[in-house]
């Protein structure tokens, strides 16, 4: 077998892409993934890796092939959870979970990582180590920032991180790759508005914030400012808005406001946050108060040139076609965390022009890319370390 052409045998074929319709029948959305989690270490197992740490963020796996040499540690990221969405599809390996489903493919991220682990068992890395990232909670933005917080993760801390995503509405194996920005930042900001309900028929002895609510919808979403080509870009997005009890008799004394704020740059969501709050305060009357927390916080990911330059370089040595149309994305990423600390990169491989989009319910991963997903990967690993 020539392993630097990553051969993957029919044998192995069949049983990666049977794990991964395994996986996909058994969902498990942000901070459930338990039974994922076990799943990759019982079927990685025979691979012998060096180390296996377990829980990690929560139940995060990093599975770990040692040379025991000196060399760069390369972190290779899949993640692990599904979403709250019902599957629609009569596929035989369709969801088992009711309201749950693997419609973003990263049961097929996982199972490319799990080919990588087969042929890293069949040729260790010649120096440094490989690093393969089982990460849960990538939905949330709470995944990476949970397995980076762990006192384990400076044990493997890595010199370079890489990860993919599938993406629909470009050619089958077609990969999309750039420096520089490539997934926003953005978060859920949630506003409090407290009040003092009333009688309807006596409104001026309570304090609504209804005058609140009609003034803040357009003043937040009047934030929104610059072109997305540009890095000033700002957008903010109203999602959802409830005032008051769904009767007749009781004015208003509470409000919730739901936005998303998203930028290209996390200093420039540093000062979307600051204006945005300013204007929830603002309504501040005698009587009525504002609150304001945060969820779901993203930071912007950036692909670091020489991560890139490893990533494009194996990509044409693979003969795989790649540009950089359609980057950055507006969409939100938490890979980008890993790059606080490594020189991290992030390709996108396409699954079909008329795939079904991300998060649509008819959505499944295409398995053909399970081989070609580790082969880029494997050829990075195997260049960088022999």
């Amino acid at each position: 077998m020539d392993l630097m052409n990553h051969g993957f045998t029919n044998a192995d074929i069949a049983e990666l892409t049977a794990w991964r319709r395994k996986l996909h029948e058994n969902p498990e959305i942000s901070g459930e993934e338990e039974g994922t989690a076990r799943e990759v270490v019982a079927f990685l197992a025979d691979t012998a890796p060096d180390r296996v740490l377990t829980r990690m963020g929560g139940h995060g796996v990093a599975v770990v092939f040692d040379s025991g040499a000196p060399g760069p540690t390369l972190l290779f990221r899949s993640e692990l959870d599904a979403l709250p969405i019902e599957e629609l599809s009569d596929a035989p390996h369709r969801s088992r979970v009711p309201g749950k489903s693997h419609m973003c493919g990263h049961d097929g991220h996982t199972a490319i990582l799990a080919a990588m682990a087969r042929q890293l068992a069949r040729q260790r890395p010649k120096t440094g180590r490989v690093v393969l990232m089982f990460q849960p909670a990538e939905e949330t933005g709470e995944g990476a920032a949970g397995v980076i917080a762990d006192p384990r993760f400076g044990e493997i801390q890595p010199d370079f991180a890489f990860s993919l995503h599938n993406l629909p509405g470009t050619p089958l194996s077609h990969v999309r790759l750039k420096s520089g920005v490539v997934n926003c930042a953005s978060r859920g900001m949630r506003i409090v508005l407290s009040g003092k309900t009333a009688h309807s028929s006596m409104p001026e002895t309570g304090v609504s914030p209804m005058m609140a609510v009609s003034r803040l919808m357009p003043a937040l979403t009047g934030l929104s400012a610059g072109h997305f080509s540009r890095d000033d870009f700002a957008l903010v997005t109203v999602c959802h808005v409830s005032m008051g009890e769904a009767v007749f008799g009781i004015a208003p004394g509470r409000a919730e406001i739901f936005c998303t704020l998203r930028t290209r740059l996390d200093e420039r969501m540093d000062d979307l946050v600051a204006a945005a709050e300013a204007l929830v305060h603002r309504e501040e009357i005698a009587g009525l108060s504002a609150s304001v927390d945060y969820h779901e916080i993203f930071l912007a990911s950036l692909n670091d040139p020489d991560a890139t330059a490893r990533l494009r370089a194996a990509l044409d040595a693979e003969g795989i076609v790649h540009d950089e149309a359609e980057l950055p994305m507006r969409a939100s990423e938490d890979f980008g965390r890993f790059g606080h600390g490594a020189k991290s990169a992030m390709l996108f491989l396409g699954s079909g022009e008329t795939h079904p989009q991300l998060h649509n319910p008819d959505y499944d991963f295409p398995d053909d890319l399970i081989p070609i997903g580790a082969r880029i990967f494997l050829r990075v690993a195997r260049t960088m370390l022999g």
